[in-house]
C-alpha cells in the first residue's frame, strides 16, 4: 500500500471503510461499472477483472501456465491470486460462492 502524507493507521482504516461503504450502496452491475470506471484507471480496472477471471479458472483446477495462455495474466500474478484464494481473507471464495448461489441450477 502506498505511503500517505500524515494519515494515522486509524484514519487509513476509516478511509478504507468509507470506500467499502460507498461500494455497498451500489444496486446494480451498471452502477458498479460506473463507479469503478470513475474510481479506477483503465489499467487498474483491467487488473482487477483479470484477477477475478483467474479465480474462476483456479477453482476449475486449470494449471497456472494454461491460465496464462488463456488470459495473458502472468504466472506470478496467477500464483498470487492462488495464494490469496487459499490463505487470504476469504473474499474471493465468498464472492465466488455467492455468485454460484445466484445462478439457476
Amino acid at each position: 500500500m502506498k505511503e500517505h502524507r500524515a494519515l494515522t493507521p486509524r484514519q487509513e482504516v476509516l478511509a478504507e471503510r468509507a470506500l467499502f461503504s460507498a461500494i455497498l450502496t451500489l444496486r446494480s452491475v451498471e452502477e458498479c461499472r460506473s463507479f469503478f470506471r470513475d474510481l479506477c484507471t483503465p489499467a487498474e480496472l483491467q487488473a482487477l477483472a483479470d484477477r477475478w477471471a483467474v479465480v474462476a479458472l483456479l477453482q476449475q483446477g486449470v494449471p497456472y501456465r494454461e491460465i496464462y495462455k488463456q488470459t495473458g495474466v502472468s504466472v506470478t500474478t496467477v500464483g498470487r491470486v492462488a495464494r490469496y484464494l487459499t490463505n487470504g481473507n476469504g473474499g474471493y471464495t465468498l464472492a465466488a460462492a455467492r455468485l454460484k448461489e445466484q445462478r439457476p441450477s
